[in-house]
């Protein structure tokens, strides 16, 4: 627990001088600045309600808004208001009492000066954006419902640790309005000038014009926030948290070429749309007992699930008669993935059968612990999780597993012959593993400068690394993706027979690779997967792609 709480505290003060926060340390100045001995108390104030708003909805918002039927913009424009209400209260003191008298019948130190916390209240909404490492997996447990004493524990001390600095801010804004004689004397001045600010930093806020500033300022925190991403203590900190329902999965050693006994099988929950079921209807593991069934977490545009799915779909072709039930639980790598007309259009694309249901939330996905895309979990006929495999290969030990669960099922059950033709193993010495593209998720990159979160120039590596890539030109980071502009470049070094690129947009690619004429890539459209090089056999090859303005780019994945 006290992990946990180190952890919490130390990416809530990464995120309290992260540049995200920037726009708020003037409301912070002003706010704290009174010159009044009763500053001091505001000061606290102003902290508390940031750490107490903060902490209830971002673990119970979501569920919140759910209840209300709100949209999920909620939280953010109830924020504004506050701070505009707030500004407004400075300049009408008549109105600054009215907005503190709900707070008279609270403890003193509350009546002295309700608006303060009300205006913590308001800032602490205003926090949820400033993503990190910690705070997405606090939002992950918010969202699916997976708040347990730990969740709280970091919630709360990544808080007070985005607290602390804005804590800082503003006593020294109430120190330095102390000391000045002027601020002083003309203090009516200053509360009306405050709140001109607040009510300005609201409407900056409302229309993100503070964007502009963000975008152009340094990410000078990015490379501590990487670190910390990458920590194993933190990785570990953050994993779901066991429960009584799939404490018994771990009994099942993932990949392994015999069946086991690893509990009951949590049921699908939290899901979306329903793909390939009697009209679009929801399907239960409770109504699925007396079969088997195969459930496969996968995300249309990973290239292992794109892999995987042609022995899935044909097992699931010649399984069905004899009992077998194959069930696709779609959980989304990226935000793109969550469309339902996308999802649908890939499983056309990929002649898939089989039921399939959205998994936007990662209920499902966090209700089996699991980490990996592709992943099928085997489930007898009684409702007990048998068998675990994680990632592509073992086609045939899957097939095998699942021919004798039918037969456990029903003796007397007719198999079909075995359909797995070729048992393809991964050959991950002899392939570059997937490289991700994006400010806050990248793999595989060995380039100058590091990787910001802000528009930076880049320079292509001379001789690139294998299993790495270079950015050359400029580019435009985004949080899942990179953006060209009419200079990027990426150089790339591989090991494989195969390199796809998962693109959206529209512009033209062009392909270099040495001893080879240019080829082009129209990119139009929805994220959808590229294929840059097919061949028969391994290369160890360099390219070089050029792009144009208006695409893209998400991911390298290699067959």
């Amino acid at each position: 627990m006290w992990t946990l709480a180190l952890i919490g505290l130390v990416g809530g003060l990464i995120t309290g001088v992260s540049p995200c926060v920037l726009p708020m340390l003037p409301i912070i100045f002003f706010a704290g600045g009174s010159g009044e001995k009763k500053s001091r108390s505001r000061v606290l104030l102003i902290i508390a309600g940031v750490v107490t708003s903060f902490s209830l909805f971002t673990l119970l918002g979501t569920a919140l808004l759910t209840a209300l039927g709100l949209p999920d913009d909620f939280l953010r424009w109830a924020g504004l208001t506050v701070l505009s209400l707030v500004g407004l209260g400075l300049i009408i003191p008549a109105l600054g009492h009215l907005i503190e008298k709900p707070f008279y019948r609270l403890p003193k130190v509350t009546r002295n000066d309700g608006g303060g916390f009300l205006l913590g209240l308001g800032l602490g909404t205003l926090y949820v954006p400033c993503a990190g490492p910690v705070l997405a997996a606090i939002t992950v447990a918010g969202a699916t419902g997976q708040v347990g004493t730990g969740t709280v524990v970091l919630t709360v001390s990544f808080a007070i640790g985005a607290a602390l600095p804005l804590l800082i801010f503003a006593a020294a804004g109430n120190n330095i309005a102390a000391r000045i004689g002027a601020y002083r004397r003309k203090a009516r001045a200053f509360r009306v000038a405050g709140g001109v600010v607040l009510i300005a930093l609201a409407v900056g806020l409302a229309f993100n014009l503070t964007d502009v500033i963000q975008r152009n300022l340094p990410a000078y925190t990015a490379g501590i926030e990487e670190r910390l991403a990458e920590s194993e203590t933190v990785q570990g900190a953050l994993t779901p948290f066991e429960t009584d329902e799939n404490r018994e999965l771990s009994k099942c050693t993932p990949g392994d070429d015999e069946l086991a006994s690893c509990g009951a099988a949590p049921p699908l929950r939290g899901t979306q749309k329903w793909f390939n079921t009697p009209d679009g209807g929801p399907l239960a593991l409770e109504d699925l007992k007396g079969k088997v069934v195969l459930l496969d977490f996968f995300a249309y545009s990973c290239i292992n699930c794109q892999r995987d799915q042609p022995y899935i779909q044909k097992w699931s072709t010649a399984y069905a008669d004899a009992g077998l039930e194959v069930v696709g639980v779609h959980s989304p790598e990226f935000a793109f993935e969550r469309s339902a007309s996308n999802l649908a259009d890939a499983l056309a694309k990929e002649g898939t059968t089989y039921p399939v249901v959205q998994d936007n939330d990662l209920k499902t996905w966090t209700a089996y612990r699991n980490r990996y895309w592709p992943a099928k979990y085997l489930i007898d006929a009684e409702g007990t999780v048998r068998a675990i495999k994680f990632g592509e290969g073992s086609y045939s030990t899957t097939e095998k597993l699942i021919r004798e669960l039918l037969r456990e099922a029903d003796p007397s059950a007719e198999l079909p012959a075995p359909v797995t033709d070729v048992d393809e193993p991964v050959a991950t010495r002899d392939r570059t593993p997937e490289l991700y593209l994006s400010a806050y998720q990248s793999t595989g990159y060995a380039g100058t400068p590091r990787i910001g979160r802000t528009i930076l120039d880049y320079e292509l590596n001379e001789d690139q690394p294998v299993n790495t890539y270079s950015y050359g030109g400029r580019w435009e980071p985004g949080q899942e993706s990179f953006a060209t502009t009419d200079t990027s470049r990426l150089r790339l070094h591989f090991r494989g027979r195969n390199v796809y690129h998962v693109m959206s947009g529209t512009g033209v690619v062009t392909v270099s690779r040495s001893g080879m004429p240019d080829t082009t890539i129209e990119v139009d459209g929805t994220p959808n997967l590229y294929p840059i090089v097919e061949g028969d056999e391994v290369l160890d090859e360099t390219l070089t792609l050029s792009y144009t303005e208006g695409i893209e780019v998400y991911t390298f994945t290699f067959g």
